[in-house]
């Protein structure tokens, strides 16, 4: 009696077993197909910071370990540094101003931090940097005095703008006789000239100001700390660029805007800067000159397989739109606004908070960019010098040149994956000629 009930029972057991097998098999099965999730959609492949380098990018040993050139006897004069614009911007200048500096033998005057409205900005050096910090790391590569001295403090430095000189003039020959002269002179940097045509004393120094010299206050760097804490981790920090001055800079186009963000970018575009159309915007917008949009931007991260649970810190400035185009598939996403209290947040200007999303972003377990601008290089070489190198640049180019194909869906996943893995293994974008070296892995 036994054998008889247990042989029907095994037979009901193996043809279920054998009915779930051909079930969970099938290729039309609702158990295999693609989910929305970020890692079906990039073919089930690892995350990006999973890939194997070949190229790593760290300080130069000739900064870090060769013996200062000795700073001559006597100074030829005295330089202060004008700076515009956002922090980054202003602390790029800066940083070039102290090469110049060095380069000419002049003694360096604390840097003046230009008032901007357009930044909506009122901070000077001293209210984000540590002064005494400076001065004690910037020994021995160039002389920094916090004051004049009485005879020359009384009148205006003489102005001597470089900002938009073309070509590569020379800082020795065209700015040299000035500071001679005067005795006392402002500069604003050249964005175009080459530093590498510096002698390596000068950019020693440069190297120096920029990662090693320049330290939040203790005030603020406190505050961001407060702020990294509150994190929640691991997180991924986000740089996302499309505020209505961005959009309205690119000069470029976009379809499906709420009304509210079309109102905003016509309202900051003014009369210089109307859009691209027909044939020369489509061609602008295919050398990856527009802003990702923050749709675009999670697409783009869930081709490179970044888990649409994982935490990001919107590293962003004030009127960031279309958010939900991000939010709406990476759901753990916080802000600094979210984060601190509401009169921390208000009390803040431009400079202070762009401060914040800094110390954040080159502290975070990885930090990904959707421009390449002053900031973003200033945090990949930062994260460059801690030897954090989770660091990516999304591609506006490759984004545009794909979908003009009329690549879309998993297609177009497959080549944005590609680009970015190749971008990631070469470490490009990370290129910092001045201060760093080529490692090979």
């Amino acid at each position: 009696m036994i054998m008889v009930s247990v042989k029907p029972l095994f037979v009901l057991i193996s043809t279920l077993s054998l009915f779930l097998a051909i079930v969970l098999l099938s290729p039309s099965t609702p158990f295999l197909q693609p989910s929305p999730s970020a890692n079906s959609l990039s073919s089930g492949k690892s995350d990006i910071w999973s890939v194997k380098r070949i190229v790593e990018w760290r300080p130069c040993n000739w900064w870090l370990q060769s013996y200062l050139t000795p700073l001559p006897a006597k100074s030829n004069g005295y330089i202060r540094v004008n700076c515009y614009g956002g922090l980054n911007q202003m602390r790029r200048d800066f940083c070039d101003g102290v090469g110049i500096a060095r380069l000419l033998n002049a003694t360096l005057v604390l840097p003046k931090f230009e008032v901007a409205a357009y930044w909506n900005e009122s901070s000077g050096f001293a209210d984000v940097f540590d002064v005494n910090y400076f001065i004690k790391q910037m020994n021995g590569f160039v002389k920094v005095v916090r004051e004049l001295p009485p005879e020359i403090s009384s009148k205006e430095p003489f102005r001597v703008d470089c900002s938009k000189r073309k070509g590569q003039f020379d800082y020795i020959e065209s700015v040299l006789p000035s500071l001679l002269k005067h005795h006392y002179i402002s500069i604003t940097p050249a964005m175009s000239q080459r530093r590498d045509r510096y002698p390596q004393y000068a950019k020693a120094a440069l190297c120096q100001a920029c990662y090693s010299a320049l330290r939040l206050t203790k005030s603020l760097e406190k505050k961001a700390n407060e702020l990294l804490e509150a994190i929640p981790k691991p997180f991924l920090s986000l740089h996302l660029r499309f505020e209505p001055d961005m959009v309205a800079y690119s000069q470029c186009q976009y379809s499906g805007l709420s009304p509210t963000s079309m109102e905003a970018i016509e309202a900051a575009r003014g009369d210089d800067r109307k859009p691209w159309t027909g044939e020369a915007a489509r061609i602008w917008r295919k050398r990856g000159k527009c802003p990702l949009m923050p749709n675009e931007a999670a697409f783009i991260l869930q081709a490179i397989s970044v888990p649409t649970n994982t935490n990001i810190y919107l590293a962003a400035g004030d009127g960031l739109m279309e958010i939900e185009g991000l939010t709406s598939i990476y759901t753990n996403v916080v802000t600094k606004s979210a984060l601190l209290s509401s009169e921390d947040f208000k009390s803040m200007h431009g400079n202070t908070k762009a401060a914040l999303d800094y110390y954040v972003s080159i502290n975070s377990d990885s930090y990904v960019a959707t421009y390449f601008g002053n900031m973003d290089k200033m945090v990949a070489a930062m994260r460059a010098f801690k030897g954090l190198h989770k660091t990516l640049f999304l591609s506006r180019r490759a984004f545009s040149e794909f979908t003009s194909e009329g690549l879309e869906g998993k297609q177009l996943m497959e080549a944005l994956w590609k680009v970015h893995k190749e971008d990631f293994v070469m470490g490009r974008g990370s290129a910092l000629p001045d201060c760093f070296c080529e490692f090979e892995l």
